[in-house]
């Protein structure tokens, strides 16, 4: 399976390395395979998962256990030949009465999923309910790997997968370390951007700060969570890098410029005047360090090489 090529050509082009890719080409391979199998008669009739979150989902999907799903959630994402595949409601916020009327025998998801009312109901109806730690670290993604590996059956592609993102990290630190000869990391302020309000910075304990700094980076936003910053605020933290992430349901043809229309200083920031603003998939910044944030960090650590700092 490993053998076989099966990215798409935006995958392609994001990965920098064999390792990375041989890492990421498993996932890919596995996703393309269920997607094959989906509608397969000799499919068990026994396993109906519902998962709930976009990390968890991409890792069923990973695990070759894609043809097993009745239901996800309204962030994760599916390729195509899911169609028959319940979308649910935000993984937060769950209908225990629209998920009982599928007749799940495993719902999967983070300590996140909740409400806890909900959850409460689903067990109380004899389903099995698993809430996994959200991961934030290499070992906790890999512990989550392994127990999912389990109760999908799925226990040595789980080996596989586990080994492959070793690989990633091991990749990642390598280049990492080549930051690290050219001098002080470069500062990172990560942007989101969401219709009809403003842009807001992410800071410690999110998302984009997982991935800024294991590629390598310095998240400088100064505090915790998402905040408004102003233009003048922004340019007097003189970011190297602005990576920016629009989760508006609106499709913007050139977010980059969009973002210096609204937001002129910018311009005025190293990364303005080196053209150093650059766009983060959204998919990478949901469900934690999950398989699409280690591909942008990876991304986002080659990058951090060719930057000129000033």
């Amino acid at each position: 399976m490993l053998g076989k090529k099966f990215f798409n050509s935006s995958h392609n082009r994001l990965l920098a390395s064999a390792a990375l890719l041989s890492t990421l080409a498993f996932s890919q391979s596995v996703l393309a395979h269920a997607d094959h199998d989906h509608g397969d008669a000799n499919k068990s009739a026994s396993a109906r998962v519902v998962s709930a979150g976009a990390g968890v989902t991409e890792l069923v999907l990973a695990l070759d256990a894609g043809n097993e799903l009745v239901a996800v959630d309204s962030t994760s994402q599916l390729p195509q030949g899911y169609d028959k595949v319940e979308k649910l409601g935000y993984h937060r916020m769950l209908s225990a009465e629209g998920i009982l009327a599928l007749s799940p025998n495993l719902v999967l998801g983070t300590d996140a999923m909740g409400p806890k009312a909900t959850l409460d109901v689903l067990s109380g109806a004899k389903v099995n309910v698993i809430q996994l730690p959200d991961a934030h670290t290499q070992p906790q993604l890999l512990s989550n790997i392994n127990e999912m590996g389990k109760l999908l059956n799925r226990e040595e592609q789980a080996n596989t997968l586990q080994e492959q993102v070793k690989q990633s990290f091991a990749q990642i630190e390598q280049k990492q370390q080549q930051i690290a000869k050219q001098g002080d990391a470069p500062k990172v302020l990560f942007l989101l951007l969401q219709a009809d309000r403003p842009a807001r910075v992410g800071g410690d304990d999110t998302a984009a700060d997982i991935i800024i700094k294991l590629a390598g980076g310095k998240n400088i936003a100064g505090f915790s969570g998402y905040k408004s910053v102003s233009q003048e605020g922004i340019l007097s933290l003189q970011p190297d890098v602005i990576l920016i992430s629009n989760r508006s349901d609106k499709a913007i043809e050139s977010p980059i410029n969009d973002l210096l229309k609204q937001m002129p200083l910018l311009e005025h920031t190293p990364a303005g005047k080196n053209k150093q603003i650059q766009s983060l998939q959204p998919q990478a910044l949901l469900g934690g360090l999950g398989l699409s944030a280690i591909e942008a960090a990876d991304k986002l650590a080659s990058d951090f090489i060719n930057v000129k700092q000033y």
